[in-house]
């Protein structure tokens, strides 16, 4: 998607635990009791899991229950719970954390992981951003909220790629509780985004990930695509940025537009319906589609929305671009929300029906849908929280605390670097920016990471390791949010794991006889043996669960031509 015009805001996710960052974890013990052995004093409705590290190697099963005890809610003051926790990422997370980070709020963020889209928000999937304020020449969507994300992180914010599965506003602190904790809190901001949504055809199921996708940005430099004709439905601009980046790729795009005119920004129709590779078909729509004998979509059946007239159009790969669905589901039944299900602000300003809870980016704009209205609305957010906070006395300044949560991470990080040169000495994991692709002089197999297929197909016959393969596109964002994550679980295993990454673009065949369509995708291998495929981004236990199996007894699954 060429995203130059109305690549939205908040985050489609708000996400699962990134286990190292930041604050020192505290418990509460009944009085009288100094040891770390007495029972925590219960909480009237659950434990509250740490907010600070979890244990350096979760279980198989990753049970919250690794993690220590948070202060529960009951017998202690305040000085657990948090001024603000911003549930969401993208320009409006993103800003919010900024803004009350300088504030000396220490905010605390849940990014999200697989629930809404990608930590990040919609730009994430988007290429050039071209109309972002300070970026003259453009900047990739990735890019541009790795620059607000290491933002936020300056000014003390603590980040947790966790999905919030419930919140409680009906208490004072409110209570936050994601995939790996539990938290409470003065003030909350909601910056959830929306998420794309789909066209709900009779067969979209069928041909989901074998033709149709929601993200041509993650999906488009697949093999599959690969010069062959598309389609884009939808007249938006974000249609019309799919279109032009999918002529990278394909033969030809097929932009199907419903109406008789485009939505689009006067710019993006210009250029979609100048380009050579792109037919602008008006009065259009997808009824249903069809496959070819390997189950794969081979052809779109159309209807003229003004004549009622049926055809056919013969194409492999379909991506919707046809709007979003606000990401507001897990908490709606506790904040004011339309029949959309976007939630109702009050007046010209962020506040919910809720006190004390703020609402950011599109989770309630429905007109503009920008990434720079979005940032903007995120700064109100963290201003009218903070206002909120001083107004009821609650406003605890923390600057004190977020010098002793930099020492701890930065004493984290030191242990870590000392950790890696340990592995690299011992033969084990390099750096993974030192990671290069491969060939038959370069090549080492007593090295833990690897690239491209030449290391692929060596270590696929020769390793006697669990051997881990990331599939990944030159401009995927959820890519780029997933190899730290692997990173981390790799460090954990040492020498006992093989990993390659494959660019799809780059390594075409070797993706092809993957199987690949779509990025990104993980593969894990033992003895020639295919264990698990894990597409997107999952919980690092998802991870761990499959090379903790692979190590041990081993299902008989297919072995791939490598």
């Amino acid at each position: 998607m060429l995203a130059s015009t109305t690549m939205a805001s908040s985050s489609p996710a708000w996400g699962i635990a990134a286990a190292s960052a930041g604050r020192p974890a505290t418990s509460s013990f009944p009085a009288g009791c100094k040891s770390s052995t007495c029972r925590p004093v219960p909480l009237s409705r659950r434990a509250l899991p740490a907010v600070g590290p979890v244990t350096a190697r979760a279980t198989a099963s990753g049970d919250a229950s690794d993690a220590t005890l948070h202060a529960s809610a009951g017998g202690v003051g305040d000085a657990d719970v948090e001024n603000v926790v911003i549930i969401g990422s993208g320009p409006a997370g993103y800003t919010a954390a900024i803004y009350a980070g300088r504030a000396s709020l220490a905010p605390l963020m849940f990014e999200g992981l697989t629930a809404g889209g990608v930590p990040g928000g919609q730009l994430m999937t988007t290429t050039e951003v071209e109309n972002f304020p300070g970026f003259p020449e453009g900047i990739t969507g990735p890019n541009l909220m790795d620059k607000m994300r290491q933002q936020a992180e300056r000014w003390g914010a603590l980040l947790h790629t966790e999905d919030v599965e419930t919140v409680d506003f009906s208490v004072r602190p409110f209570v936050i509780t994601s995939t790996e904790r539990t938290v409470r809190a003065h003030s909350v901001i909601l910056a959830t985004g929306a998420t794309a949504k789909r066209l709900g055809i009779p067969s979209e199921a069928t041909f989901w990930s074998k033709g149709i996708s929601a993200c041509a940005i993650c999906d488009g430099p697949s093999p599959l695509f690969k010069g062959e004709d598309l389609a884009v439905v939808g007249g938006g601009d974000t249609a019309a940025e799919e279109a032009l980046y999918l002529t990278k790729y394909g033969r030809h795009v097929h932009l199907l537009v419903r109406g008789a005119t485009m939505k689009a920004s006067k710019e993006m129709q210009n250029r979609a319906l100048s380009h050579k590779q792109v037919t602008v078909h008006f009065n259009t729509e997808c009824v249903d589609a069809t496959g070819n004998n390997k189950g794969f979509l081979s052809g779109l059946n159309l209807r003229d929305t003004s004549s009622g007239e049926a055809r056919k159009l013969a194409v492999k790969g379909m991506f919707y671009g046809i709007g979003h669905t606000p990401n507001s589901g897990f908490f709606a039944s506790q904040v004011e929300t339309d029949g959309e299900g976007y939630v109702v602000v009050r007046g010209e300003g962020v506040a919910t029906s809720v006190e004390g809870v703020f609402s950011a980016g599109d989770l309630h704009d429905k007109e503009w849908c920008q990434a720079v209205t979005a940032a903007g609305s995120g700064c109100m957010a963290a201003i009218s929280a903070e206002r909120y906070l001083g107004a009821k006395g609650l406003l605890v300044e923390k600057q004190s605390q977020s010098k002793a949560q930099s020492e701890q991470l930065a004493a984290e990080q030191l242990a870590a670097s000392v950790k890696t040169k340990l592995h690299t000495a011992a033969g084990g994991a390099a750096a993974a920016a030192d990671v290069v692709e491969e060939d038959s002089l370069s090549f080492d197999a007593s090295r833990v990471r690897h690239k491209g297929q030449f290391a692929l197909r060596k270590l696929y016959h020769e390793s006697d390791r669990v051997l881990m393969v990331m599939y990944s596109g030159p401009n995927c964002g959820p890519c780029k949010r997933l190899k730290p994550m692997l990173d981390g679980v790799l460090d954990e295993y040492g020498a006992d794991v093989h990993f390659v990454e494959i660019d799809i673009e780059a390594d075409q065949e070797i993706a092809k006889a993957a199987g690949v369509v779509g990025t990104p995708c993980v593969q894990v291998f033992k003895d020639k043996q295919r264990i698990e495929v894990l597409n997107g981004v999952k919980m690092k236990k998802a991870y761990r669960e499959v090379i903790d199996g692979a190590m041990g007894v081993l299902p008989a699954k297919e072995e791939v031509n490598a």
